[in-house]
């Protein structure tokens, strides 16, 4: 079960490709956070949600919030899907999921499983306070969900 809320949000160190090269990216105490564990890049249901952002990203800024999209997919592969769909907001390479694990979002069994994909995150998000706690909490197994873009809004206003 993922992390809830009114727990410390776990500290993290994950990789951020962009044109210039690779940063390390890690929680910041003092900024309200949204993180958005979502399964795969390339994926029909994980693009709507990346896009979504996309399109909305003042509305999080202007709730004062930074906001991150984590996959267990290679940074490589991420700034290649930042670059096509002209995402404006860092996505960040959980590749050894240690972010997942520690989120308890780590999917050990992808539902498609002809696939045989093993160790996807679950769809989910959390909101993180300026204090470093969770403020908001939301993770599915179905991974066809998209997360309740209004309820994250309203945990960040």
């Amino acid at each position: 079960m993922a992390l809830q809320t009114g727990t410390n949000a776990p500290a993290f160190s994950l990789k951020h490709k962009h044109s210039e090269g690779l940063d390390d990216i890690s929680l910041e105490s003092g900024t309200k956070t949204v993180l958005l564990f979502f399964p795969l890049a390339f994926t029909g249901v994980c693009m709507e949600e990346m896009c979504t952002i996309r399109d909305t990203l003042s509305d999080y800024e202007g709730l004062g919030a930074t906001v991150y999209g984590i996959s267990v997919d290679s940074p490589f592969t991420l700034e290649v899907m930042a670059k096509q769909e002209k995402i404006n907001f860092k996505l960040l390479s959980d590749f050894n999921r240690d972010a997942s694990k520690a989120y308890d979002v780590l999917d050990e069994n992808f539902v498609p499983a002809k696939l045989g994909f093993q160790g996807v995150s679950k769809r989910s998000a959390f909101v993180i306070g300026e204090d470093g706690v969770i403020t908001y909490s939301w993770s599915s197994d179905n991974p066809g969900n998209l997360p309740p873009f209004d309820e994250i809004k309203a945990a960040l206003g």
